[in-house]
């Protein structure tokens, strides 16, 4: 567990936040969708340009609608309300550890080598976090790209919800219905018919993988 969380800024609306965005630097966001002047969606996606820190959204409202939105514009995960403060903690020390293995991997790597993985017209170059799809880049969200790296290095291999969760977020599966609201919206992004995928199919209606032969 994470012992050392302390809570640095509190802010009222979207503008505020990221005018003190500007002086302090956090580890991760907790962000209600519907905050005043700039609400949590607009203000994830002027967070996204410069910065990949952890944000959770806090929502009301539970349709996988929303839910797809808050993902696909940048969100890493949703703490639907009412909820538990252990939940809460449990999805902040989740991301927390994450982004700081990610930082850590990140500071120590001072050589990449190139590797890009093809199916069919899907070319995700690790080099480059691309995704191009029949030579036109699609832009995934961090989460997004981390799942659809792991599916697209082993092509034809089942891997289940709480397996995804487990190898993406490094630690035992606490939510992985997540996974299949960000399966979603990866489909969404590049397959010509979401309801009928020829890349990202489910198996066994708890499982997923990416069609080796696509």
């Amino acid at each position: 567990n994470i012992d050392n969380i302390e809570i640095i800024a509190k802010c009222n609306d979207g503008a505020q936040l990221l005018n003190v965005l500007k002086s302090i630097k956090p580890d991760i966001l907790i962000l209600d969708i519907f905050m005043p002047k700039l609400d949590g969606i607009r203000a994830t996606i002027k967070i996204r340009e410069y910065s990949s820190i952890p944000i959770i959204f806090l929502s009301a409202k539970s349709e996988d609608a929303d839910k797809i939105l808050g993902l696909n514009i940048g969100a890493d995960d949703y703490v639907t309300k009412p909820f538990t403060p252990l939940e809460l903690l449990a999805r902040v020390n989740s991301h927390l550890r994450r982004y700081r293995h990610y930082l850590e991997k990140v500071g120590q790597e001072s050589e990449s080598k190139e590797h890009i993985y093809r199916v069919g017209g899907l070319e995700l170059n690790e080099e480059k976090v691309e995704l191009r799809v029949d030579g036109n880049v699609v832009k995934l969200t961090p989460m997004e790209y981390k799942i659809l790296l792991l599916l697209m290095k082993n092509p034809g291999r089942v891997y289940s919800a709480d397996e995804i969760y487990e190898r993406v977020w490094n630690e035992k599966a606490i939510n992985s219905d997540t996974i299949m609201v960000h399966i979603r919206s990866i489909r969404e992004k590049f397959e010509l018919n979401p309801k009928k995928p020829n890349y990202l199919k489910v198996v066994g209606g708890g499982g997923y993988k990416i069609e080796k032969d696509a």
